[in-house]
């Protein structure tokens, strides 16, 4: 499918990859320490740290010979997942933890807990679904012919 809200779920859409994903994060990168906090069946993290890795989500460093050990850590392209994963974490805060969120984020350079926000890359305003508008770049007017003018807010 030509979208890339499908392509980035192809890659992270399962339920256990996001959270491996947010483990990695965590400094959790070794097989046995992601699978004790997950939960999950050793031969589960192994399809899914495969196909992570396989995705270039995650690199496979060794840091054991004898016997053969490894531990798994964010590429770039990983590390890029961090705002997806951060406004998961919001939005679960938000609207799926009755008795609180159980961590907080705090800024390193003001020591202060701190939510993410969306901000215009060009103005540095805060932005949310009412303040944008989708406009079709020229491969998908080439590809779909003209498309209609879409509001965010999912109402149009």
């Amino acid at each position: 499918m030509d979208c890339s809200v499908a392509q980035c779920l192809e890659v992270i859409g399962e339920w256990w990859s996001m959270l491996i994903v947010r483990d990695v994060f965590l400094g959790f990168n070794r097989f046995d320490d992601i699978q004790g906090r997950l939960g999950i069946s050793r031969n589960v993290l192994n399809q899914r740290l495969h196909h992570l890795v396989d995705a270039g989500v995650l690199v496979k460093v060794p840091y054991s010979t004898r016997p053969p050990r490894y531990e798994y850590r964010l590429t770039d392209k990983g590390r890029d997942l961090w705002p997806v994963l951060t406004t998961m974490r919001q939005w679960g805060d938000k609207y799926a933890a009755p008795d609180g969120p159980p961590l907080e984020v705090a800024h390193k350079a003001c020591g202060q807990v701190a939510e993410a926000a969306l901000v215009c890359s060009h103005c540095g305003q805060r932005m949310d679904a009412h303040d944008v508008r989708t406009v079709p770049t020229s491969r998908a007017v080439l590809a779909a012919g003209p498309l209609r003018e879409a509001s965010a807010r999912g109402d149009g």
